[in-house]
């Protein structure tokens, strides 16, 4: 129920669910949606009845199973949801080839030469789309249903506070939970509506590189895609309203993903107002009083996320909307006690793993005596621009609108071996921590690997482990992730104060009379 913006039906064929219609998608479709499925005959009341197939969904329902619970699980379009089929995972296997092409572009750096580099668009689209059927038996209806779970193909909505119905047939439960994620939301600009475009649901349908992309919005979706097809060969234009990209990051770590994007060739008009798309999808865009037309063969509209809560029948089941989606509490509650909602319907972190472990606490929650709280998790996030960007907790510009004084150490990768080594040393690790003390409050790091090292950081945080653990904890060497220790450590020596210092003196002092 992810994001299908109209429910298609078990029957239909794998050309109406995904395209282009070839073997990989109808082996994905014969695992996320079986042409041939039917849907189970309910029987008695279920403990736990969850719509929508994604990330939030699967893992509530598969937790729910393991622990012996009765468990439907409701899915109108793809199971997989965004992440398998249009989301995380056919991006990253774009962002790998891109990255691969850049690599061999700038091979001669490194003393390899490797000729002309040439780049095979269908190719790529291929190993994508059959790497993605190779995932998709893990979300697949076969799987869940040997899991346990009573798996139904069809629009599923409340008609009451403890009923829902699929395609006619009633589910009563004891809990439901509401996982149908959220889409992309289309700006209100004008003649957009008149011309085809592109989100995620449809980009990985190409089979063909636009010679000539515009990407609208500067976000995570916008910035990955935009460096990965101009790497790719497209001509691309990037136009945010904001002043600059990223801007739920640290600016300085947007800065250095902006120099990145322009060293790859892509025009970027921020600060913009589009105020028209024409008929031939040239984009009109203002920015600072000068007009710039940009030309284009496709659109790619990556503006935001909006929440799927429509035709669920939430009013029948007396569950309220809010401005990120279905209203929650502190237990991911809804307005109905024995209804939970996890994932992009409900949260403003919209990144599969913080579906994961928002249904990790829904389960908790709704079938035991849990009171975990949401605002207890610590969600680090990653760009996979390259170089990446990951972020956990409070940025500074955070911590100065609530208030709180914190200390700043940063580390730039151009002082590690291990980036110069690798000629990756444009990026750097920041942390903050409360002022005078170790507790840590935030961190980013920018660099090629940093979604993979930001975990330790968010490990720290959510143990309560300050800056004095990590400068403790033997890191291996040469690494890039040494740049945390690094900046442990710059902690560790604001602990020499003068006094201190004096004391030591003294000691030594004494230690050679």
């Amino acid at each position: 129920m992810s994001n299908a913006s109209s429910p298609p039906l078990a029957s239909e064929s794998a050309t109406a669910l995904i395209h282009p219609d070839d073997e990989h998608n109808r082996a994905l479709v014969r695992s996320v949606h079986p042409p041939d499925w039917v849907n189970p005959t309910p029987s008695g009341t279920y403990n736990l009845v969850v719509i929508g197939a994604g990330t939030a969904g699967l893992v509530s329902a598969a937790g729910a199973a393991g622990l012996g619970a009765r468990v439907a699980l409701v899915e109108r379009h793809l199971m997989g949801g965004d992440c398998l089929n249009v989301g995380c995972v056919p991006s990253k296997a774009l962002l790998r080839a891109s990255r691969v092409a850049a690599n061999a572009r700038g091979a001669a750096a490194y003393g390899v030469h490797v000729g002309d580099v040439r780049v095979d668009f269908a190719a790529i689209m291929e190993r994508m789309r059959r790497l993605r059927a190779g995932i998709a038996p893990i979300d697949g209806a076969e799987r869940f249903s040997n899991l346990g779970v009573d798996v139904f193909m069809g629009s599923g909505q409340f008609t009451g506070p403890r009923t829902a119905v699929v395609d006619g047939v009633e589910l009563r439960f004891a809990k439901a939970v509401i996982a149908t994620g959220a889409r992309a939301a289309v700006p209100a600009i004008p003649g957009l509506d008149k011309v085809p475009f592109l989100t995620n649901d449809t980009l990985f349908e190409l089979t063909d590189l636009p010679g000539r992309l515009t990407v609208i919005g500067g976000g995570p979706i916008g910035c990955e895609m935009a460096q990965a097809f101009a790497r790719f060969g497209s001509s691309v234009t990037l136009v945010d309203r904001a002043d600059r990209i990223l801007r739920n990051d640290d600016p300085d770590a947007a800065a250095v993903v902006e120099r990145a994007l322009r060293r790859d060739g892509i025009e970027l008009l921020l600060g913009a107002s589009i105020a028209e798309v024409r008929a031939d999808k040239t984009v009109v865009a203002q920015v600072g009083g000068a007009e710039h037309v940009v030309a284009s063969d496709a659109i790619l509209v990556a503006a935001g996320r909006t929440p799927n809560v429509s035709g669920l029948g939430l009013d029948r089941a007396g569950v309220e909307l809010d401005g990120k989606g279905v209203r929650t509490d502190e237990r991911l509650r809804t307005t109905n006690k024995r209804i939970f909602a996890a994932g992009d319907v409900a949260s403003r972190y919209q990144f599969t793993h913080a579906a994961d472990a928002m249904a990790r606490l829904v389960l908790r929650n709704s079938l035991f005596w849990g009171r975990g709280k949401v605002s207890s998790l610590t969600i680090p996030w990653a760009t996979y621009t390259d170089p990446e960007i990951a972020h956990v907790g409070l940025t500074a510009e955070r911590a100065a609108e609530q208030g709180i004084a914190i200390d700043t150490f940063a580390i730039q990768l151009d002082d590690l071996d291990r980036a110069i080594l690798d000629g990756e040393t444009e990026g750097f690790f920041k942390v903050h921590v409360a002022r005078g003390k170790d507790a840590i409050l935030g961190a980013t790091f920018v660099g090629a690997h940093a979604g993979e090292s930001i975990g330790e950081v968010a490990l720290a945080m959510q143990a309560g482990a300050g800056l004095g653990t990590l400068a403790n904890t033997v890191h291996p060497y040469p690494t890039q992730a040494e740049a945390i220790k690094r900046a442990a450590d710059a902690w560790s020596r604001t602990r020499l104060t003068p006094t201190v210092a004096k004391i030591f003196a003294w000691l030594l002092r004494r230690q050679r009379s």
